[in-house]
């Protein structure tokens, strides 16, 4: 006999012997004072307990970035209370949880910390103004000689008691509608180092991802679609998927043909059965050549303008331009986590699990499968295990919905890895024609960029989208650049209009193809220019940026003015994302003719900082997420299907080939800014400059295993 063992009861029993951590998680000892038997609750972001502790509410999904501590941080900065008193849970999916700039729940872009961070902060602030106001009132004394630190507050007298005493009367007060927000030098939380509230979840197994949901009455599906890209269902028999034991039921649903079991393997096992005729679809005769053949043509020709200045034809026709022309790869996201989502639909209500990106558009999707109002479509967010923008897009919560609306039954839906990878939303490849010149001083005097790439903003939000075609975003790494050029030209071209492969968000959206091309040729101007990179990149921008300031830093740093060790060369890159600025150099020997990248540099400006050790950890994460990318990834296409399917020929960075990662982040005053994706696109250059510097052979294509072939 065997038992079967959940991955959440093995993480139970293998850590620390069967010793929990809590690392924050755990509630507050409560304290000595009596208590009133309510919460205090003013707005729906914090939940103040009669034990001392205190529930911030989440309404983000945590894929591993650290959003659910770091908004807890900002709320507890200002409420006043200690970190060790603090919980989170994730918020419902109803509109009073919305993020107001997203209209919507969900996370992406690096744009939680900006645009939920105020909401925290003040939420923080209203309610430790309220309970310093029914102090004063308790006390007969003015609010404003009252003080607060650590959940308790002292009055002008000596008079001392914790914010649970004053909780009943706070409660009966008006809610302030502007309180007043610390200052930088008050600070107590934010800025400095806290473990991740979900640690203790995650490392003893109680964490719950779409993976451990477990309903009454569930079974399993997995869902046949067309290798081939857009490919529809002509026919199937599901004579042989029945008679796999475990398999329940086959039906067909839009997205495919369906296989209901008792179990995951036996639904892989059903579906392997099945017998399916394909109808073609619009990419049947896609490939990668064709691709870039397209996008190499479209690169010689003027795009839709997105930055001008000067007149940078006249300005290249008076020099000696360089030329160059880059070109970056199709990739996958493949997220550790396999996509999955368990869906229960009834007459007039439809429950949800899933971990999701955007949960507001999976509601809405859900509604337009069964008629049901979003009012009536509950979500419930778990942990992701990895997102990368891949989750943005709930076509996995699709599947399960629509299965379970077919079958009457609560539906678990689990993507194999060859479904993730067949069926992902790409990030786009790309090609760029760059020309410049520099002057006899080493100034940048005419540059153009072209660059051609599919738009994943055209297909996932057609309305952002400017009437002459542009999307807005799509130079992102490009135009954004820190140098002082007089003649300019930043252009793009849509590749999406030849063919409909999907495309969706890819960690560092845009900047991760721009900004190796930018920051590629940067190096090319420099060295035309017999300059130092570092040095021909500071002269070229104003000295009282934050590009110049990460720069400058990251080269001190790196002790980049000093040689490198025998053997090795080092590069550089600098650029923007999200609102932030960020460094990086890279170093690299290449024994035997092997690449190896042995050290990595950041010096980062993000605005303020909220947790460093989440932000050196973000930093980290997108360096190895880059790194991978640059390296070895590569999604490529023959007959409209991927020919990459699974981890043996879609290749990820390995432990034994990540560098040493440092990290210095600037002690900012500037407005927090997200840290999840600034530091993926400019390693790429950073390194194949710094190969440049080795071997005087310049990468300008990625992967750069297939360059260096």
């Amino acid at each position: 006999m065997t038992t079967a063992l959940e991955r959440k009861d093995f993480l139970r029993i293998v850590a620390l012997g069967g010793v929990g951590l809590s690392l924050g998680l755990e509630f507050a000892p409560a304290t000595a004072a009596a208590a009133p038997a309510a919460d205090f609750s003013p707005l729906v972001w914090v939940k103040m307990h009669p034990s001392g502790s205190t529930t911030i509410v989440v309404n983000a999904s945590e894929m591993g970035q650290g959003v659910a501590t770091s908004l807890p941080m900002m709320l507890a900065d200002e409420l006043d209370i200690p970190m060790s008193s603090v919980s989170f849970e994730f918020s419902p999916t109803s509109v009073p949880y919305y993020n107001l700039v997203m209209k919507g729940i969900e996370t992406d872009g690096s744009r939680t910390t900006p645009t939920m961070g105020p909401a925290m902060r003040k939420a923080g602030a209203t309610a430790r103004a309220m309970i310093v106001a029914a102090a004063a009132k308790t006390w007969n004394v003015d609010p404003a000689t009252c003080v607060t630190s650590n959940g308790i507050v002292t009055g002008p007298t000596g008079q001392r008691a914790p914010y649970t005493d004053f909780f009943a009367v706070a409660a009966t007060l008006p809610v302030p509608t502007d309180p007043v927000l610390k200052t930088f030098d008050q600070f107590k939380i934010m800025g400095r180092r806290h473990a991740r509230l979900d640690a203790g979840a995650k490392s003893t197994g109680r964490a719950t991802y779409g993976m451990d949901v477990v309903v009454p009455g569930m079974k399993y599906a997995a869902v046949a679609k067309g290798r081939q890209i857009g490919a529809t269902v002509a026919s199937y028999d599901a004579t042989a998927a029945l008679k796999v034991p475990g398999v329940r039921k086959v039906v067909q649903v839009p997205q495919g043909v369906a296989v209901v079991a008792d179990n995951t393997w036996a639904a892989f096992q059903g579906r392997k059965a099945l017998t399916i005729t394909w109808n073609d679809g619009p990419n049947a005769k896609v490939s990668t050549a064709q691709i870039y053949a397209t996008a190499h043509q479209l690169a010689t020709t003027p795009g839709l303008v997105q930055r001008q200045q000067g007149d940078v034809d006249a300005a290249l026709a008076a020099g000696k331009p360089i030329v160059a022309t880059y070109e970056s790869p199709y990739l996958a996201h493949a997220t550790m986590e396999p996509l999955n989502a368990t869906a229960d639909v009834r007459a007039d209500h439809v429950t949800i699990w899933t971990g999701t990106q955007n949960q507001t558009l999976a509601q809405k999707l859900a509604s337009n499968i069964t008629g049901i109002p979003i009012a009536n479509i509950d979500l419930h967010t778990v942990f992701l295990g990895g997102g990368f923008g891949r989750r943005g897009n709930p076509d996995f919560v699709v599947d399960a919905v629509a299965v379970s609306k077919a079958t009457g039954m609560p539906i678990k839906v689990v993507w194999a890895r060859e479904d993730d990878i067949t069926n992902d939303r790409f990030r786009s490849g790309s090609v760029h024609a760059l020309a410049g010149t520099v002057s006899p001083d080493g100034k940048i005097v005419a540059l153009r960029h072209t660059m051609v790439s599919e738009s994943h903003v055209h297909i996932e939000q057609p309305f952002l989208m400017t009437k002459a075609g542009l999307d807005p975003f799509a130079g992102h790494g490009s135009t954004d650049h820190p140098y002082q050029v007089a003649n300019q030209l930043m252009s793009w071209h849509e590749l999406s209009a030849y063919q409909t492969l999907p495309v969706g968000y890819w960690r560092a959206p845009y900047v991760n193809i721009n900004a190796f091309a930018t920051e590629s040729f940067v190096d090319e101007l420099a060295h035309a220019a017999g300059q130092d990179p570092v040095a021909f990149r500071l002269a070229n921008m104003s000295s009282d940026t934050r590009a110049y300031n990460v720069l400058r830093r990251v080269a001190d740093q790196s002790k980049w003015s000093a040689s490198a060790p025998a053997g090795r060369a080092r590069g550089v890159a600098v650029g923007t994302d999200a609102g932030g600025w960020i460094a990086t150099v890279a170093e690299v020997s290449m024994p035997n003719g092997q690449l190896k990248v042995h050290r990595v540099w950041n010096s980062v400006d993000v605005g303020q900082p909220i947790n460093l050790d989440g932000l050196e950890q973000q930093i980290e994460s997108a360096n190895l997420f880059g790194l991978s990318a640059a390296l070895i990834g590569k999604i490529t296409f023959e007959n409209g299907a991927p020919v990459q399917t699974n981890f043996d020929s879609y290749h990820v960075l390995k432990m034994l080939d990540t560098p040493e990662i440092f990290v210095d982040v600037v002690d900012s005053h500037e407005s927090s800014n997200g840290a999840g994706e600034i530091a993926t696109g400019f390693i790429m250059a950073a390194v194949t400059n710094a190969i440049f510097a080795l071997t005087g052979k310049r990468i300008r294509t990625l992967p750069i295993s297939d360059a260096l072939a």
